[in-house]
């Protein structure tokens, strides 16, 4: 087991009073193992949470620490959550025969092992099709959804660029995969206003330069998985409070394909964050804190400054 040390800071100011947190306790790190693989948890505990547990499941680029940059706002409502699922981060290989099924009760073993019942779960890009499948086939688990950058189909842009980018990575060509990596999950810098654009993608751009034969490995695998076996199955979803958002300008999983995932899903309330694109979380870091701080502690998401109007895309009312 390690440990690392969490700095505690203030959350994220609100017009509506919240009772006071105490500190965030150090991070907790588990090596577990699920199905004869290998891999890893973080925890940031909350000894008087708000709320239940946060899991934060990320995009395929994300590992469990992509998201210690939004902890400073999230640690002092609730215990976080974040892993790097069997295939993906510093965990084993996993060939893509394993589906998403198998990655959505890895993350109910993990829950299982950790002593967590029940959690808040948020998924954003790839993270929203292994939270949905967990939450699909572990629905007692699930107290709130909130996806983001999601949708309930492979986007055409990504299923034509996969064929692509895969057989630039396996020639070694890192530069011109990065390039092709960048222009997937950004929007064309010309065409609208995205917060923090040209340092996000230089950020992007560095990532996918630096990654190891590894890392490239698992990304070839990544995207092979979901391209053999899809990311959605029409099973039935828990009744629970949930919300979709994406960047306004997302042009990979856009608007749309965001408003059709939250019709799929019971009473979901749908909105944009303005100024960003499909990394909105990233982007406007603490706006998207705190959205899902909001969401988490029943405190209204209507008339934010930061997004677009509040949506119920299925016609039901939202807060089941």
């Amino acid at each position: 087991m390690r440990t690392a040390v969490i700095a505690a800071q203030a959350p994220p100011r609100a017009e509506e009073p919240r009772p006071v947190s105490s500190a965030p306790e150090p991070a907790e790190e588990r090596d577990l193992v699920f199905g004869g693989f290998r891999y890893t948890c973080r925890i940031v505990r909350q000894s008087s949470p708000q709320t239940a547990p946060l899991l934060l499941l990320g995009g395929s680029s994300q590992n469990r620490y992509s998201w210690q940059s939004h902890e400073k706002w999230l640690a002092p409502l609730c215990t976080l959550i974040t892993v790097d699922l069997p295939g993906y981060g510093s965990s084993d290989f996993l060939p893509a025969s394993y589906d998403m099924d198998f990655l959505g009760d890895a993350v109910q073993h993990m829950l299982t092992e950790i002593g967590v019942p029940e959690v808040n779960l948020f998924g954003g890009c790839f993270g929203e099709v292994v939270g949905l499948r967990f939450a699909q086939r572990h629905p007692g688990s699930v107290r709130r959804i909130i996806f983001a950058a999601a949708a309930n189909r492979l986007p055409e842009l990504y299923s034509e660029a996969v064929p692509r980018l895969s057989q630039t990575l396996e020639r070694g060509d890192i530069e011109a995969a990065a390039d092709g990596l960048v222009r997937l999950f950004m929007s064309n810098p010309g065409a609208a206003k995205v917060r923090r654009h040209a340092a996000v993608a230089r950020l992007l751009q560095r990532q996918f330069v630096n990654q190891t034969q590894d890392d490239i490995r698992k990304t070839v695998e990544h995207n092979t998985r979901l391209v053999t076996h899809g990311c959605y199955e029409p099973l039935p979803v828990p009744r629970v409070p949930t919300l979709v958002f994406t960047g306004e300008y997302d042009t990979l999983c856009t608007p749309e394909m965001g408003r059709e995932l939250a019709a799929t899903l019971p009473g979901a309330l749908f909105t944009t964050v303005r100024e960003a694109d499909h990394l909105v979380t990233v982007e406007r870091r603490e706006e998207s804190a705190d959205l899902i701080a909001r969401f988490c502690t029943d405190r209204s998401v209507d008339d934010l400054p930061y997004c677009g109007p509040l949506e119920t895309p299925c016609g039901e009312m939202a807060g089941l």
